[in-house]
């Protein structure tokens, strides 16, 4: 099994590095490829089997753009077959159409899912999220300085049951198409998320994927779940 994270010396924000961290303790035999900036990433020629991109600072999303359009073609075919992308945070922003700055500026983004994001630099917006996905719960933080927008968010990730979506006036979060996860909250996503680190590594092709530290991990979701699940507590 092959897994390329890209560019981990710039998308490495929020803790978003433990996701693939806590991977490699679940799957201890896989390979996992850390891609730099300079070097062509492995998915262009080779197979695997994830392709992961975490949180970025905003200037290293231009670059990162530039760097992946000219395997935007390549990026779409993996995606219609069924290879599978955990994309966490602003790394989000890359698939969608544009990044508006304050002064109403574009930045092309990749274009292949149909929003656009929104910056506000001078406001960040920190919340929690309680949500859904094929029926297993999702935890999990916000931080962020922008927003997405769409006319219709037609392949979203989680249904919001308490917390901000996309934008604030929407109850979806996040893309889903085939086996492609994006979703703006932060690191360590797969630690938060149990269940659907075990679905992950089902997609993945793992016949019976097993959690490290399971105990544990279910320990601190148990908690976290009754704490998000507390009238008491603000999102």
């Amino acid at each position: 099994m092959k897994i390329e994270v890209l560019f981990p010396e710039y998308c490495n924000l929020f803790a978003d590095p433990s996701n693939m961290k806590y991977l490699q303790q679940c799957l201890p035999e896989a390979e996992f490829i850390y891609t730099d900036y300079m070097s062509e990433p492995v998915f262009v020629t080779e197979k695997v089997d994830l392709i992961y991109m975490g949180a970025m600072t905003e200037r290293v999303q231009t670059l990162v753009i530039n760097k992946l359009m000219p395997y935007r073609e390549r990026i779409i075919e993996l995606i219609k077959e069924d290879v599978p992308f955990l994309i966490t945070n602003n790394a989000l922003e890359i698939f969608g159409r544009w990044i508006e700055n304050e002064d109403g500026s574009r930045e092309k983004a990749l274009g292949i899912f149909d929003f656009y994001a929104k910056r506000d630099m001078m406001h960040r917006f920190n919340g929690l999220l309680k949500g859904k996905f094929k029926g297993m719960p999702i935890l999990g933080f916000k931080t962020q300085f922008s927003m997405a927008y769409s006319s219709r968010f037609k392949h979203t990730f989680i249904q919001v049951e308490k917390g901000v979506g996309m934008n604030p006036s929407v109850d979806v979060e996040g893309i889903h198409v085939h086996n492609f996860f994006g979703t703006y909250l932060v690191g360590p996503f797969l630690v938060m998320n149990p269940e659907f680190t075990k679905y992950l590594m089902k997609v993945m092709g793992v016949e019976n994927p097993k959690l490290a530290f399971e105990p544990v991990i279910m320990d601190a979701f148990e908690r976290r779940m009754k704490e998000f699940s507390d009238p008491k507590t603000k999102f």
